[in-house]
């Protein structure tokens, strides 16, 4: 690596892009994903349980004064709106001060929400400690899409994102056999039971965040904020570790070099005007894969324990096991999609997600319509939905975090993140809400009809704008704002959609 002097404004050039990309899998990139991924995790658990123990919390003796549609209605809309604001917040502080320094705050922002959930007394506490936890959830969308992109080599990024933002659902069949356990009565007085199910979750994120600290900074980060030498010690260690554990084996060389001009900071006009201007057919595509995700995901997730308690006359004690099943559908899809788009390429495979989704969405609800289904129909039917929408709803997250310039990256999540999701998930539970709690069939067929309609609509749009950007690297696919010149001795950078 080469460089001139280390003031803000000169350049350096380096092919530590390029290193990172070419390695193998290793441990080392196993300890990445396990440090940063495992909190999808606990976001699955929180959402969860608390859908499963809307019935619960709404019950005389419970210790909290709220109905069942306060706490699938107003406090997810809150949990969700804290989600977007955060995400924002922290949004912006992650491309400032780094991946790491971030996604240690925004974890801990987490745990001390969701540990004082657990000791609500009153309906306006539990409301105020969803948006604070819904707070430091969004501000981990931010710092960890972004720090696990610009760490994970191309080869396998896709399918490593779509599957770390999988195991939301992991957390989701945790929370719903939690949920069974907590709410036994036989077990857990009834004020008792629903709060140690929050906090557990606060246990889980201690021992990640003990995993979390090996975590290094983002060496892309590093390079542009002119710290190009501690960056070259890290990549280096790196490739040392890597070259230990493949003896005998001989990395490849790197595909290029890149010039980039060192600046501390990028003003937010220069960020919008990229992704609005420059990168115009992006954003559109970015804002039609969140909205259509957030409204389907924040409505059903929040929402499908109040359908098997109000249309099925399911117990709230039993709700866990149906959404255990759904949990376990939505993870697979993933699983075993995931390398499909590395392999067949995102336009297809994100396209295709999204559509088979809706249309059967639009079957379920049909079925649903005619009095066809029993709680266990209707959840094979979900199971069906969600394998292809949750790969869907996966890569809109990976969309965002790869195809716009390094410096702007966390804040093209989270400005996405949060506008998509605010159009989506907030108005989402609100309404499914309000509409489950009717009673009236026709009222939850209208919701079905809606989420599979903007699940459609993104498919089209991906089938028109998605970018092809598998197996390609970062600074490949979107030029980075501080480039002086193009990558040499391998692929050229592209400019534009």
């Amino acid at each position: 690596m080469s460089a001139t002097a280390p003031q803000t404004g000169s350049t350096v050039t380096t092919a530590i892009p390029a290193r990172l990309d070419r390695l193998p899998w290793s441990r080392w990139h196993w300890m990445v994903v396990i440090g940063l991924g495992t909190v999808w995790i606990l976001d699955g658990l929180e959402v969860t349980v608390v859908g499963n123990i809307a019935g619960r919390l709404s019950e005389e003796g419970s210790g909290l004064p709220i109905s069942s549609a306060q706490v699938t209605g107003i406090a997810a809309a809150l949990y969700v709106a804290g989600a977007c604001l955060g995400a924002l917040f922290f949004g912006r502080l992650t491309d400032l001060f780094g991946r790491k320094k971030l996604f240690m705050v925004t974890l801990a922002v987490y745990l001390g929400a969701t540990a004082l959930t657990s000791v609500s007394f009153h309906s306006w506490w539990f409301f105020a400690f969803r948006f604070l936890t819904g707070f430091g959830i969004g501000g981990e969308y931010a710092a960890i899409n972004s720090a696990i992109d610009e760490l994970i080599p191309s080869q396998f990024r896709g399918r490593v994102d779509l599957i770390i933002n999988g195991s939301f659902w992991l957390g989701a069949i945790g929370g719903s056999l939690l949920s069974i356990v907590a709410l036994n009565t036989d077990l857990f007085a009834i004020n008792v039971g629903w709060r140690l199910t929050f906090a557990l979750g606060v246990v889980l994120g201690l021992v990640i965040l003990l995993v979390r600290r090996n975590v290094p900074e983002s060496p892309r980060w590093l390079l542009i904020h002119g710290r190009e030498e501690e960056a070259e010690r890290l990549v280096s260690s790196v490739e040392e570790q890597v070259a230990e554990e493949h003896t005998g084996r001989e990395l490849p060389r790197p595909a290029g070099e890149i010039t980039i001009r060192r600046r501390e900071s990028i003003g937010f006009l220069t960020i919008a005007r990229t992704v609005f201007s420059q990168y115009r057919r992006r954003a559109v595509l970015g804002f039609s894969l969140f909205i259509g995700q957030a409204f389907l995901y924040n409505a059903i997730t929040f929402g499908f324990g109040a359908i098997l308690t109000t249309f099925f006359d399911v117990s709230t004690s039993d709700t866990g096991y149906y959404f255990a099943v759904i949990a376990a559908g939505n993870f697979l899809g993933p699983l075993l999609l995931g390398k499909l788009f590395d392999t067949v390429g995102r336009r297809v495979m994100i396209s295709s997600t999204y559509l088979l989704s809706g249309i059967l969405l639009f079957g379920t609800a049909w079925l649903f319509d005619r009095g066809s289904l029993s709680a266990t129909t209707l959840t094979a039917c979900w199971c069906a939905v969600l394998f292809f929408a949750s790969a869907g709803a996966s890569s809109a997250y990976l969309t965002v975090s790869e195809v716009f310039p390094m410096e702007t990256r966390a804040m093209a999540i989270a400005f996405f993140y949060a506008i998509g999701t605010a159009a989506g998930g907030i108005s989402g539970p609100l309404l499914f809400a309000k509409l489950t709690e009717s009673g009236v069939v026709a009222d939850t067929v209208l919701a079905f009809q809606i989420g599979a309609a903007l699940m459609c609509a993104a498919g089209l749009v991906a089938a028109a704008l998605a970018i092809r950007a598998e197996r390609r690297s970062l600074e490949d696919i979107a030029r980075p704002l501080t480039a002086t010149t193009a990558m040499a001795q391998g692929t050229a950078v592209r400019y534009g959609s």
